[in-house]
């Protein structure tokens, strides 16, 4: 039987590494991912780099020539300001150069992860399914209202008949792969390095593992309809049943200090400057405040029903994170 080919953009990435990895598993499909540097941990992987970047657009036209789908998973998760220019033009440009290679290389379907961000949260803790239409002047963010963007222009793409579109969402992604370390992935580091000793009042929002995003992202090119939308998320936590979850799964006592939101509003700021002057991973920001207290019930029933997504327990996400942790700390 003759292989297909797929190109995927963003493999560097967390998500997009989940992605390569689990391509490995099927064997019907020639595999491509788009690089603008190789980082060296792609060893071991069966997959052809091809050299380019979202925002050349000629460099895309030489990776998708002859594909069949495109994985466009490659973006720019920056959330503190400063940057703005640069994030719409890798979400928004980028996207778009995505849409117009892959209808003049007559790719025939383009899988799209957008991000819950995108959502514009409802009251009262309302269960939120998938919507397709988005207004990014309603959102907070660059990162938010870039992706809402892009995320209505790939919708729009579908509807010319050219090009199949499908949109996958999910929720704040962790697990293993991380090896750009990131907001998630800091916050287990310090914890089970005994460097987290606190926990909070308040807050909550929606954890998935990055391998149930990178399995329902290829089932939904296979499986889901043109012009669809998918959630990939899991079942949403308080951050205090997050970080108690964490410290049993660590072998820790759960910690004792409970800070409430007035005394994290104050060391927000504070806490920006720091990870801007040291290049961290940002784990509290004014933001990211802002997001625990907003509504983050997500429903993947519909990923469930059309393509069969069953996300796997927040326990053995983190357990796997911390063996891959453990396994892999310093390599690159």
């Amino acid at each position: 039987m003759k292989k297909r080919t797929v190109c995927l953009t963003g493999a560097t990435g967390h998500v997009g590494f989940a992605i390569l990895k689990e391509l490995q598993n099927y064997h019907d499909r020639e595999v491509r991912i788009l690089l603008r540097k190789d980082p060296g941990y792609f060893d071991g992987l069966t997959c052809t780099k091809v050299k380019g970047d979202i925002t050349d657009f000629d460099s895309l036209l030489e990776a998708f020539k002859g594909c069949d789908t495109v994985y466009h998973v490659a973006g720019c998760v920056e959330i503190k300001p400063g940057n703005e220019d640069f994030v719409y033009k890798v979400n928004v440009t980028g996207t778009e150069n995505v849409i117009k290679a892959c209808k003049e290389t007559g790719v025939k379907r383009l899988v799209y992860m957008s991000s819950v961000d995108t959502y514009i949260p409802l009251p009262d803790n309302q269960i939120m399914r998938e919507v397709y239409e988005y207004d990014p002047d309603k959102l907070e963010g660059t990162y938010a209202k870039t992706k809402a963007e892009a995320t209505a222009k790939v919708l729009a793409a579908n509807e010319e008949g050219i090009l199949e579109t499908v949109v996958c969402q999910p929720s704040a992604c962790m697990g293993p792969y991380d090896f750009k370390i990131s907001s998630i992935g800091s916050m287990i580091r310090m914890f089970s390095s005994g460097n987290f000793p606190i926990t909070m009042t308040f807050g909550a929002y929606n954890f998935v593992d990055v391998r149930d995003v990178a399995i329902g992202t290829i089932l939904a090119g296979d499986k889901g309809e043109a012009g669809d939308v998918y959630l990939l998320c899991n079942k949403s936590c308080t951050v205090d049943e997050f970080i108690r979850l964490l410290a049993e799964v660590c072998g820790n006592k759960p910690p004792k200090m409970k800070l409430g939101k007035g005394i994290i509003d104050i060391a927000a700021p504070v806490m920006e400057v720091f990870y801007k002057v040291s290049g961290q991973s940002p784990i509290f920001t004014r933001y990211a405040v802002r997001k625990l207290c907003s509504n983050c019930n997500f429903s993947y029933e519909k990923a469930h029903k059309e393509l069969g997504y069953t996300p796997r327990s927040l326990r053995e996400s983190l357990e796997d994170t911390l063996k891959w942790i453990a396994e892999n700390e310093g390599k690159k």
